[in-house]
């Protein structure tokens, strides 16, 4: 979901936790002091700003995964819907004055709020919107988290929760990032018959 946010400051959020814009409390993680300050957050309206190719809306989005610390078992994070019922990985659409990565990353902070390395692009699907009724054009990347916040800006509307790749195969509501996740799920090593359900080509 859009939202009025300086990509400047986005970006320094997502690249450098040494930067002075952090802040390190009680030896946690950092924490961006542009979010701590933050009185409020305006949500934009409308998509005059949003790319089209063709008609067609172009959306990105991203795969949040880390590796669990007792087991190494691959997990991702899903988010709740904010139009419907079902979880979905962060995702929206693609503004005019910012790179695709820069999309990709912009997403997974705003409705997310993490951060991390931006691996390479697992592909696109073309969708029809559940309530629209429009076709959109989504790519979806994966993102090795490595900072995850505490307050994001769409923290009061939605819920985040670390699933194994088997539960996010349950929870997600939209087929084609399920395809995506089979897709990163083929790039990890894994021993034999781990994760087995995707199908590697």
């Amino acid at each position: 979901m859009g939202l009025i946010l300086s990509k400047n400051i986005v970006n320094l959020i997502c690249n450098s936790s040494n930067s002075p814009v952090f802040s390190k409390k009680n030896g946690g993680d950092f924490i961006p002091m542009q979010i701590e300050n933050m009185v409020s957050l305006v949500s934009r309206t409308g998509r005059q700003f949003q790319r089209y190719e063709k008609g067609c809306r172009q959306v990105v989005g991203c795969i949040p995964y880390r590796y669990r610390k007792t087991d190494e078992e691959l997990e991702v994070l899903v988010i709740s819907s904010q139009k419907g019922k079902g979880m979905l990985f962060p995702k929206g659409g693609w503004e005019m004055d910012e790179s695709i990565e820069e999309a990709a990353k912009r997403e997974t902070f705003e409705e997310a709020g993490v951060t991390g390395h931006l691996e390479t692009r697992l592909g696109s699907w073309r969708y029809t919107s559940k309530t629209q009724g429009t076709v959109h054009e989504g790519y979806m990347f994966p993102l090795l988290v490595q900072q995850q916040l505490e307050l994001w800006p769409e923290k009061s509307s939605r819920k985040r929760e670390w699933v194994t790749v088997s539960e996010a195969r349950e929870a997600c509501q939209n087929w084609w990032m399920k395809e995506a996740l089979e897709k990163l799920v083929c790039r990890q090593p894994q021993p034999k018959g781990e994760e087995g359900e995707a199908t590697c080509t």
